[in-house]
């Protein structure tokens, strides 16, 4: 078999009226589930497929080709300078040890991309072709049945034999024209993406961002952070203030231009917050769990192009302190605020100041857009705000029914954090109520909570079972004064850093990522995002110290251990990605028509265009195109809108095959396209332009409206 040579094609620059040439846009256009791509050819490669695997050294040998020994299984790939390509493809084609040789393509503006043929394709017929028809459309093209797929009706995988005179691609555009044929598509090779994934050499031991499973490790348990990688590593302009006992900014994953902004030492009363005491680590393992930089040295936080502010606190919660933490934040530009931190009392209520400071950070921080706060839930195993009948404290601290409220974690503002496991169970200690929003995976130990001349003290009952989870791994104060001498936590051992304090910065780093992809996000906003994308992780066990469930949801999707669910960062990027095109409600339609008749220019690439005048000025928040259009082979047609700003939209591709009546509605739910020229003026000449690429087939645009919500 053999397939013939072909020269690279611009349907934008061909000329028109050329059947050869028509035939060649044919052999680059690729079908694939119900749409058509544009394939374009690699310069420097091409497949050989000999008529034995033994023939290969020696056809190498032959030609100034070498065989690339990294490509795809069960494909022999020759690279070549693209001046010999076409001139060494050939004589390959007419030796007589080759069964055939094809090109290596690319999908058009992926360059870095390789589609490599395969001998298969798929064929689906409608369903009133019975199996004898089958064979005969088969055998016109060189087909042989492979096998029939099951669960599509009437759908075949075939392959090409020795009397097929074309590639894959062109018999399959040959196919998907006849009327006979549904779809029609051949079985190529391409090559798997990585999720991006930091090289930092603690970075394998950060399950909590992403993980393969493991020892202790279940499928989904940590936050997806490699897949909003792919699209935000976060924004230097994205600033996350963490409060804190202290943060060694001497530490070399805090060091990079633009890292550390308006540091500040209300401890200290100066504006270098670094540890100076025994035992305050507990800020630098925080801030590194959301902001560690990628620099290839140690452990990488889940926002790592984002910005730190850190802020050493004065250790005590008076109304002047609170003022001071939450206006120097939101005055120097924080956008998220992490507060792994509490009042040191079983129930404490926010006085009236700080009320009002954490409510002008939340809507005022930002030019308006207000700041995310995040606090940990805390670690007692208690409820945000709820009454437990206490008993078992030493010396009886503590007994009777006793009602628990954190205060800072009930501020409607706030987004409180709990606590799950690498088991995707809660974690024992993690707080819990109505107040939560959501969980983050953090570590699992005894419930505990420090109180004022009793230090830290596990909380009753005691829990005697086995509490499975890994730790995090993160930051360390530099040096042996740290958690840990190696300037790092452990993913394990006493060494190991968690509680809600760890799961707090990880959901405050999350918002970070989604304020990096959206920067015009409110911090409510934020707050919908992370609950709406939540992960619903389910825990059905008994709490080790009461014995109650409370890891299942209510109709409401939220329950009281996880809030919405564990944090998912790539589901929050992406959804704060789609918001930039979610309209407000619009405060009027406008409405267009153009009812004139426009007929198609045959195989023009500039085709026709059909204009609509819109007179109002406002922002374009919604947009919709109703439209009819006749054509011969609608499968030789695009529609596309252009905006007054110029903004071209692809409403329809080429996939519309032998069909010749077409009636739609383009609105952004089937065309996300559309969302390109929401935030453009209304006001202007709207344009249809309705190009038939390929000649020999008529047809015309019989009307088309646009509606505007502005």
């Amino acid at each position: 078999m053999t397939h013939p040579q072909s020269a690279s094609f611009n349907p934008n620059t061909a000329p028109q009226g050329n059947t050869a040439i028509a035939e060649e846009q044919r052999g680059l256009i690729l079908q694939r589930g119900g749409e058509e791509l544009i394939l374009e050819k690699v310069d420097d490669r091409f497949v050989v497929v000999p008529h034995s695997q033994e023939a290969l050294p020696d056809l190498a040998n032959r030609t100034a080709a070498q065989i690339n020994p990294a490509a795809p299984p069960k494909v022999t790939e020759f690279v070549v300078s693209p001046q010999e390509r076409d001139r060494t493809m050939q004589n390959l084609r007419n030796d007589p040890a080759v069964q055939y040789a094809t090109h290596v393509y690319q999908f058009q503006n992926s360059p870095a991309s390789r589609v490599y043929l395969t001998s298969q394709m798929t064929v689906q017929f409608y369903p009133q072709v019975n199996a004898g028809q089958v064979a005969q459309i088969a055998g016109e093209v060189g087909l042989r049945q492979v096998k029939a797929i099951e669960g599509l009706p009437n759908a075949f995988v075939f392959e090409l034999t020795e009397t097929a005179q074309e590639n894959p691609v062109k018999i399959a555009n040959r196919l998907i024209q006849r009327p006979d044929v549904m779809a029609a598509e051949p079985n190529i090779i391409v090559g798997t993406q990585q999720h991006y994934r930091p090289r930092d050499p603690q970075y394998p031991k950060q399950w909590h961002l992403n993980h393969g499973g493991g020892q202790q490790l279940v499928q989904g348990s940590h936050v997806s952070a490699e897949q909003a990688w792919d699209i935000t590593r976060g924004s230097r302009s994205v600033i996350v203030a963490v409060m804190d006992d202290a943060i060694d900014v001497h530490h070399p994953d805090f060091q990079g231009l633009g890292k550390i902004v308006s540091p500040r030492d209300f401890k200290g009363r100066d504006f270098l917050p670094l540890p100076d005491e025994m035992g305050e680590d507990h800020g630098t393992a925080c801030a590194g769990v959301a902001v560690a930089e990628e620099n290839g040295i140690g452990a990488v936080g889940v926002a790592p192009g984002c910005a730190l502010m850190p802020i050493r606190t004065t250790g005590y919660l008076d109304d002047e302190t609170i003022e001071q933490l939450f206006d120097w934040a939101v005055t120097r530009g924080a956008a998220v605020i992490s507060c792994s931190w509490g009042p040191s009392a079983v129930y404490y209520a926010l006085s009236l100041r700080q009320k009002a400071a954490l409510t002008r950070a939340a809507t005022q921080g930002r030019r308006g857009k207000g700041c995310v706060i995040v606090f940990a839930s805390g670690n007692a195993n208690r409820p945000t705000d709820g009454v437990v009948n206490e008993a078992g404290w030493d010396g009886n601290a503590i007994k009777g029914p006793t009602r628990w409220m954190g205060g800072f974690t009930v501020h409607p503002d706030v987004i409180a954090v709990a606590a799950s496991t690498s088991l995707n169970r809660k974690a024992a200690y993690s707080n819990w109520g109505p107040q939560i929003s959501v969980c983050a995976p953090s570590n699992n130990a005894p419930p505990g909570v420090g109180l004022p001349g009793l230090g830290y003290v596990f909380t009753p009952p005691m829990v005697n079972t086995e509490l499975a989870g890994l730790g995090i791994a993160t930051t360390d104060r530099v040096g042996a004064a740290g958690y840990d001498p190696t300037s790092y936590t452990p993913d394990r051992g006493p060494a190991s850093f968690g509680g809600t304090s760890s799961a707090c910065p990880l959901v405050a780093g999350v918002a970070a990522l989604v304020l990096s992809a959206n920067p015009n996000l409110t911090a409510r906003e934020v707050r919908q995002i992370l609950e709406q994308t939540a992960d619903k992780i389910v825990d059905p066990n008994p709490d080790p110290q009461f014995g109650f469930r409370k890891g299942t949801y209510e109709a409401s999707g939220r329950c009281d251990w996880f809030g919405y669910g564990k944090v998912n960062a790539a589901k929050a990027v992406l959804a704060a990605v789609a918001k930039q095109a979610v309209p407000l409600t619009p405060i009027r339609t406008l409405q267009s028509q153009n009812n004139d008749s426009l007929s198609i220019p045959d195989g023009d690439p500039q085709g026709g265009r059909n204009g609509v005048q819109i007179a109002e000025s406002g922002l374009v928040r919604e947009v919709s195109i109703a439209l009819e259009v006749q054509h011969d082979y609608l499968g030789d047609v695009e529609i596309w809108l252009i905006s007054p700003a110029g903004t071209p939209v692809l409403l329809q591709g080429r996939t519309l095959g032998n069909r010749t009546q077409l009636q739609m509605l383009y609105t952004i739910a089937n065309t996300p396209a559309l969302q390109l020229v929401l935030g453009e003026a209304s006001q202007g000449r709207w344009q249809l332009q309705v190009i038939d690429r390929i000649p020999g087939d008529a047809g015309k645009l019989n009307w088309w409206q646009l509606k505007l919500g502005i």
